[in-house]
């Protein structure tokens, strides 16, 4: 049975219930006209014996269409019954056919079922009303081609109707479609979003707490090694191991977000680089060269190419073994460049693993920026950090 029509049905499924509520409305009225005019006393017996068992039937599918006595796709052949017996004890009631083929396509379970009581239909009022009007071949001939033309009609209405609920299913997919496809979406992006911020979180600690604590591991080492060889150096790198582990609580807390993003002081990046690089001399002892800019810029690019410096000075510290460093930064035209180069053992850049210059590279890229890493084994490395300001230097 062809279910109520809902929000979203195509149109020819809603026609479909209003003609099947017509039916009911032209139906009682020609049983109101019939029962109180001057139809034959047969006439009126028959009608309101018909009608009423129909109109039962059709209740009783409608309110309880699991009851056992009378199915939803039994309905339709009641009909054919009472379509026949009207057609025998009246003229006219054949007409009910045609306001009754809406009926016969929603009560059917399938198309084929449609089609089948439909046929019966027809062959139920042309027999009921030749029957009634005598088994003449002009009468039956006429109520033929009257039922045949029905027919067709209700088997059009059959044929169309199964087209309209499939399009009605798959507009009714393509939402629900619609609808996981965003809550994917959804998924995705807060998936994406943590995915990054995961990296973000790892990079800046890598950056900052990972390689302050490296930094004070190997200054203890060296205190302790030069206690009682070198009490004034061990002094020194004790109060450097103390200011380590005080910016290391400073960047912890500005991870937690208990203090301003960075904590990289505002103005000339030369004078933030000059202490990073001051501090790594008092650390390592090696030679250091360094031509710095003054040059005012942001806070971000400050801090991109101050994580660019500190990770490039503790890769020289942990694994170059060299003597000298250089350090240059400059304005050009496109935006600030940094270069840290270093005379110790080199690596092959295309071998290369490590969070640190993937984290760098991400850093820059992140900001529109570029890396470039040259090295060889033996010859040094060369690191060359471009960050674009738009003209703002």
């Amino acid at each position: 049975m062809l279910q109520r029509p809902r929000r979203g049905d195509p149109l020819w499924i809603w026609a479909l219930h209003w003609w099947e509520r017509l039916s009911w409305a032209l139906i009682a009225l020609v049983t109101l006209i019939t029962l109180v005019g001057g139809a034959p006393a047969a006439t009126k017996y028959g009608v309101a014996a018909l009608v009423p068992v129909l109109a039962l039937g059709h209740a009783l599918v409608r309110l309880r269409p699991d009851n056992p006595v009378l199915r939803p796709s039994g309905y339709p052949y009641l009909l054919v019954v009472v379509l026949g017996g009207l057609s025998y004890v009246g003229d006219g009631f054949g007409v009910f056919y045609t306001v009754t083929l809406a009926q016969f396509v929603i009560h059917a379970d399938r198309p084929r079922a449609a089609v089948l009581s439909l046929g019966l239909g027809a062959v139920a009022i042309t027999a009921g009303g030749t029957l009634r009007e005598g088994p003449r071949l002009e009468v039956l001939t006429t109520n033929t081609i009257s039922s045949v033309a029905v027919f067709a009609v209700g088997v059009l209405i059959a044929a169309v109707t199964p087209r309209a609920l499939a399009l009605r299913d798959e507009r009714a997919g393509l939402r629900a479609d619609l609808r996981t496809a965003r809550l994917e979406l959804v998924e995705a992006y807060q998936r994406q979003g943590a995915a990054e911020e995961r990296e973000r979180l790892a990079r800046d600690i890598h950056d900052t707490l990972a390689q302050g604590f490296a930094s004070i591991i190997v200054l203890a080492e060296a205190a302790r090694s030069g206690l009682d060889v070198d009490p004034g150096r061990s002094t020194r790198q004790l109060r450097s191991i103390e200011q380590t582990a005080r910016e290391n609580l400073a960047e912890a807390r500005v991870l937690v977000g208990a203090a301003p993003r960075s904590g990289v002081a505002a103005g000339s990046v030369a004078t933030t680089l000059r202490r990073t690089l001051d501090r790594f001399v008092e650390d390592t002892g090696l030679t250091v060269t360094a031509e710095l800019a003054d040059i005012a810029c942001d806070q971000p690019t400050r801090v991109v190419l101050l994580r660019c410096m500190q990770e490039s000075l503790a890769n020289i510290r942990k694994h170059a073994d060299a003597s000298t460093v250089g350090v240059v930064l400059a304005r050009h035209p496109a935006g600030i460049e940094l270069e840290i180069t270093d005379d110790g053992r080199g690596f092959a850049v295309e071998e290369a693993e490590g969070f640190g210059l993937v984290g760098m590279g991400k850093r820059l890229a992140e900001s529109g920026g570029d890396l470039t890493v040259t090295s060889s084994v033996g010859d040094g490395t060369r690191i060359l950090a471009m960050v674009p300001t738009n003209g703002q230097v």
